[in-house]
């Protein structure tokens, strides 16, 4: 099975690796096929401006390198995602979410998450990880 990070998942990896599941420790260290998207760096630049989350010392544009620390590989929201966005049911409202299920599931990976909110996805046949 092939992984996509939720934002808040990176941070712990990043900054508090402590909040982890067992299980996604396990992913984290043992799995090649863990990837992450362009929006979690998107998310994490906006709320880094608006003075919403603080890196502990880390830049944004440094996040890049702190991604192949991590062994994570990058992947692309392609044109295809965004012009298919619509037909995901709207069960959330947080557009970065909602973008990164979409993501995970027109791409057969499983998402990486702690947020219960995404379980409505499921029936949408998200593979939610936690």
């Amino acid at each position: 099975m092939n992984y996509l990070l939720d934002t808040h998942i990176f941070l712990w990896a990043l900054i508090s690796p402590a909040k982890l599941s067992e299980r996604c420790k396990e992913i984290l260290m043992h799995y090649e096929e863990v990837y992450i998207s362009p929006i979690v760096f998107w998310e994490i630049s906006l709320k880094y401006a608006l003075g919403k989350i603080t890196l502990k010392g880390v830049k944004p544009e440094d996040l890049l390198s702190k991604t192949n620390d991590l062994k994570l590989k990058t992947l692309d929201f392609k044109s295809e995602d965004a012009l298919s966005f619509y037909k995901l049911p709207k069960h959330h409202t947080d557009p970065f979410d909602r973008m990164l299920v979409w993501q995970a599931i027109r791409n057969n990976l499983a998402l990486i998450s702690h947020n219960s909110q995404l379980q409505h996805y499921e029936s949408e046949g998200l593979k939610l990880i936690w």
